[in-house]
């Protein structure tokens, strides 16, 4: 019996390669420090030399398969270490995206999780500077707090519902890889699952959303007369090690990025 669906056929989910304010969060924790140091804005912090052997790494790992089960839409976060990391996977996974003017869409809902006045600023840097900040969290929960200036988890889940409208509406039965950042990789499992506030935070509490790790989802025709998307891979990082580039999970700039 044939079905119809409004789901891609396979959906990729894939954090960014490390970053330099990857490296910089972890120099500014192991010195004791305040504030992170980086001179640029957030939405422009570059790759590593590592995040960059990461995303060719995992764009090999692409190229092994057959080309009718690639990734055949490529969609990023417009933050330069995402668009990088997406490039360079399209690149060495010879990837031919359904459009060939523009073989990675941007999409701004895709972005980081914005984090106000406390952007830069370390775990010790926020007890210092802004203390009720410290204190609203503890008390309303990262999942609803949001910094003056910043985003909440679920303000973070409210663009990211209207991208995935956009995509069932576009890319239905297609094959879709997203370059986005740890919090959006998360947020989209809390969306697809029909997860609980409760549930999505255990997982954070468990895992550390690997740099290049791939997250990934089949569409199921078999159950539902629209399908659904089941998940089938979880921060699945076997194509790093198989290439030999190592494993990293440090969060993104500000402490407590997801």
């Amino acid at each position: 019996m044939s079905h119809s669906t409004i789901w891609p056929g396979t959906l990729w989910i894939v954090r960014h390669g490390e970053s330099a304010g990857n490296v910089a969060r972890e120099a500014a924790h192991a010195g004791g420090l305040d504030v992170i140091d980086l001179d640029v804005r957030d939405v422009d912090v570059p790759l590593s030399p590592l995040g960059e052997r990461q995303a060719v790494a995992l764009g090999k790992w692409f190229a092994e398969m057959p080309a009718e089960s690639k990734p055949n839409v490529v969609l990023s976060s417009p933050y330069r270490r995402a668009r990088h990391t997406a490039e360079l996977i399209r690149e060495h996974g010879r990837l031919q995206p359904l459009d060939p003017a523009n073989p990675v869409i941007v999409d701004e809902r895709l972005r980081e999780k914005e984090f106000g006045i406390l952007d830069r600023l370390t775990k010790r840097g926020i007890q210092a500077m802004h203390p009720d900040q410290a204190e609203f969290r503890r008390t309303i929960g990262k999942f609803y707090h949001r910094p003056p200036g910043g985003e909440s988890w679920t303000d973070v889940i409210l663009r990211l519902r209207s991208w995935i409208e956009m995509v069932s509406r576009e890319y239905c039965d297609e094959r879709v890889l997203v370059v986005a950042h740890s919090v959006v990789v998360l947020c989209m499992r809390y969306i697809i699952e029909h997860m609980t506030e409760e549930q999505i935070l255990a997982i954070d509490r468990q895992t550390e959303i690997a740099n290049c790790s791939v997250t990934r989802y089949d569409n199921d025709t078999s159950q539902t007369r629209n399908g659904r998307l089941v998940l089938a891979e979880f921060n699945f990082v076997a194509p790093l090690e198989h290439e030999g580039a190592p494993v990293t999970s440090a969060p993104d700039v500000v402490a407590g990025a997801k």
